[in-house]
C-alpha cells in the first residue's frame, strides 16, 4: 500500500503515490479543517478516502505492469528476450549448441537460469523446454495467444547456422 501519513510544518495528511507506467501519480489528502487537526471519525473518513484512491491506482499500475510484460517478451528483431542460444563449452572443451533461459522470474521472484541442450532434445524439442521454462516463470498460461507467439519464435536451423558462423569469426 501507498497511502503515507506525512506530518510537516507544511502538510498534515495522507500522500497516494503509486508508478504507473513510468509516470507518477501523487495525490495529497488533508487532515486539517478550518486550521484544526482531524480526529476520529472524521480522519477515518478521509483515510477511507485515501486507501480507494490508492486501491483505483493499484489497479491500474497492475494493468499496466502486465501489458508492458507482455509487450516487453520480444526485442524489436522479434527474438523472445530471456532465451538465448549459445555454444556452451563443456568441461571436455567440447562445445554444445544450448538455449540459455536467463530471465526475472514472477513464481520466484528471483533471476532464474538454465540451459537446454539441442543435440540432447533436438531443436524443436530444446526450444520447447526452453519456452515452457519461461512461461512456468512468466506466469503464462499455456491457453494464452503469448504462449503461441512463444513457440512461433524458434529460431531455424539456418539462424542457427548464422549465429555459430557469427561467433566464431568472433574469436
Amino acid at each position: 500500500m501507498s497511502v503515507e501519513l506525512l506530518d510537516t510544518t507544511r502538510f498534515h495528511g495522507f500522500r497516494v503515490r503509486r508508478q504507473i507506467a513510468g509516470k507518477t501519480f501523487q495525490e495529497y489528502f488533508s487532515l486539517k479543517e478550518n486550521g484544526k487537526r482531524l480526529r476520529g471519525a472524521s480522519r477515518a473518513a478521509v483515510k477511507k478516502i485515501a486507501e480507494d484512491r490508492d486501491a483505483v491506482l493499484e489497479k491500474q499500475q497492475a494493468r499496466a505492469k502486465a501489458e508492458a510484460a507482455k509487450t516487453a517478451l520480444f526485442d524489436k528483431d522479434g527474438k523472445v528476450r530471456g532465451i538465448l542460444f549459445r555454444m556452451k563449452t563443456e568441461k571436455s572443451g567440447t562445445r554444445t549448441p544450448v538455449f540459455q533461459i536467463g530471465i526475472m522470474s514472477a513464481k520466484a521472484n528471483k533471476i532464474v537460469n538454465t540451459t537446454v541442450s539441442i543435440n540432447l532434445h533436438g531443436l524443436k524439442g530444446a526450444w520447447q523446454k526452453a519456452v515452457d521454462f519461461y512461461i512456468d516463470h512468466k506466469k503464462i498460461s499455456k491457453r494464452a495467444k503469448t504462449y503461441q507467439q512463444l513457440l512461433k519464435a524458434q529460431p531455424s536451423k539456418a539462424q542457427l547456422e548464422a549465429m555459430k558462423r557469427k561467433r566464431k569469426k568472433r574469436k
